[in-house]
């Protein structure tokens, strides 16, 4: 008979049942999602959820008094910096029990609980990141074909003018150099013979 068991114990004693459930709960903050037998998914969900709720008001009392449930900084920090502000909104219900069949061993009844609002499947977030994917590379095909286009129109238009008339002025310019450089070359040799002659 279970008269006056109000609570699943687990087959434990206290101090194994609250290690064992403290644990599970930093385990589910951390990862959230974890695998275990369906009864102790059950009592984690009971455990966890006040915590949970307890999260949302982000105070040095209220810290301290999750901590002393979970007994892991890394998972007090995790809670109130990145779930309590997905949970804001929610009046409770913050896990989801799925069962995922039998434990070969043993046959013993396996859940996996989560965090609802970390679900991404069932919130349809991939759908969501798969769109924001193939606009960014939109985006940056469009990009490309604008410049493609700006290119093409530069190239019918003025900018292509303006460098074949550098290229046109660049080519003579380089031809009259070498061809004024000769000269100067000869000139000068010839007037100094000059000077030095009328100098004599």
């Amino acid at each position: 008979m279970r008269h006056n068991k109000k609570f699943n114990h687990l087959g434990r004693k206290s101090g194994h049942r609250k290690a064992m459930l403290a644990n599970m709960a930093s385990s589910l903050i951390l990862h959230k999602r974890i695998e275990t037998t369906e009864a102790k998914a059950k009592a984690l969900r009971v455990y966890v959820e006040p915590l949970i709720t307890k999260s949302k008001d982000d105070t040095t009392h209220s810290r301290r008094t999750v901590f002393s449930y979970l007994k892991d900084k890394y998972a007090v920090s995790e809670l109130f910096r990145e779930v309590a502000p997905k949970i804001m909104t929610r009046p409770g219900g913050y896990t989801r029990i799925l069962k995922i069949g039998f434990r070969p061993g043993d046959a013993a009844d396996m859940a996996m609980i989560e965090l609802v609002d970390f679900n991404e499947t069932a919130m349809g977030i991939t759908k969501t990141t798969a769109k924001k994917t193939t606009r960014r590379s939109r985006g940056k095909k469009g990009a490309v074909t604008s410049e493609g286009e700006a290119a093409a129109e530069g190239a019918e238009g003025k900018p292509k003018k303006v460098v074949e008339k550098k290229s046109a002025a660049k080519k003579p310019k380089n031809v009259s150099k070498a061809v004024t450089a000769k000269p100067t070359k000869a000139a000068g040799h010839a007037p100094k013979q000059t000077h030095t002659k009328r100098g004599s």
